[in-house]
């Protein structure tokens, strides 16, 4: 465990109409977290919810929060920021212009700063992130990237550290992402313990996806291909899921097919069958015991060779490596 001589500051940083649980999913954790240090004769956290001009804050599902004014701590050290994101997170940025300012001057003196789901973009705003690579909530990646373009959007993190620099995934992330700061700062036996009582996983960086394939699907055009998703994800130890067989399926021609498909889901048939079987894999790799060739045949790929060339295709890792990460 990394002992830290005093309390480590932690300014949540709040605004108008902000989600509840971007901001109270990650104080619940630096809360646990001081409990846990307090235990065992260290100092915790301080922990401190601020708004420009301090008082009462609304937050978007209607409850109020008291806060202290951002310039109480004007001359304090301030360890870690951290901006929660909101619903309507264009607006909170049009009407936030100050609050940005003062972000943009409070992180050169903070040793870190964090966003919670579309708090990313406030911090985009205030170019914290700019060449660096950045997460948020899933529906609003391409957002992200279309308006801030200089910034590497990964989609498909449970939350991203770049440097001095923190941003996490949609909404409970925040909790994965406060886990992993009190990780490092107090060590991994605090942040299980914290885990435990909150009664949720201790999440490692990098990897995981914030959200299915299958829910992906469902959210684009292509919902008219659930039934045939399904049947896919029922049918996975079958290698033989080409073109025709999935066109059968739903009754057209192959060409046409291919041709629609691609259309409503922006993904061919060939690469919705390698992520859907990917997914399943990655899920068997981290909770079951099973063999990697085991899972490999399970899933369709045939033997381990083929699962770990799409691993390192689409992960960067094996599925050896996916496993001592993730495994639960």
């Amino acid at each position: 465990m990394n002992e830290i001589a005093q309390s480590r500051s932690i300014v949540f940083v709040a605004y108008p109409d902000m989600g509840l649980l971007d901001l109270t999913g990650a104080q619940t954790v630096f809360w646990a977290a001081s409990k846990a240090m307090a235990e065992r004769g260290l100092p915790g956290y301080e922990r401190h919810t601020a708004s420009l001009t301090g008082g009462l804050i609304q937050t978007a599902e209607g409850l109020v929060v008291e806060t202290l004014p951002l310039s109480d701590f004007a001359d304090q050290a301030i360890d870690t920021l951290i901006v929660p994101g909101a619903p309507n997170i264009r607006q909170a940025m049009h009407d936030s212009l100050e609050l940005v300012t003062w972000l943009a001057a409070a992180s050169a003196k903070a040793k870190r700063t964090a966003s919670v789901c579309s708090g990313t973009f406030l911090l985009a705003q205030a170019g914290l992130l700019e060449g660096r690579r950045a997460a948020t909530h899933w529906a609003m990646c391409d957002m992200l990237k279309e308006g801030f373009p200089s910034i590497e959007v990964d989609s498909d993190a449970i939350f991203v550290q770049q440097g001095s620099m923190w941003t996490s995934a949609g909404v409970s992330a925040g909790i994965d992402l406060a886990l992993a700061l009190v990780e490092a700062d107090c060590g991994r036996e605090v942040a299980l313990q914290v885990a435990r009582e909150l009664v949720v996983f201790l999440k490692r960086p990098g990897g995981q996806a914030q959200y299915s394939q299958m829910l992906q699907a469902q959210t684009l055009d292509g919902a008219v291909f659930d039934d045939l998703h399904l049947w896919i994800a029922q049918n996975l130890s079958r290698e033989n899921l080409t073109v025709e067989v999935l066109a059968e399926q739903v009754k057209m021609s192959p060409r046409n097919f291919a041709r629609v498909y691609k259309l409503k889901t922006r993904r061919t048939p060939a690469k919705a069958v390698e992520v859907l079987r990917l997914e399943a894999a990655r899920r068997l790799l981290e909770d079951s015991e099973r063999n990697i060739d085991q899972i490999a045949r399970q899933c369709g790929f045939g033997d381990e060779e083929r699962m770990r060339f799409t691993f390192q295709r689409n992960l960067g890792v094996s599925p050896r490596d996916y496993r001592n990460r993730f495994s639960r």
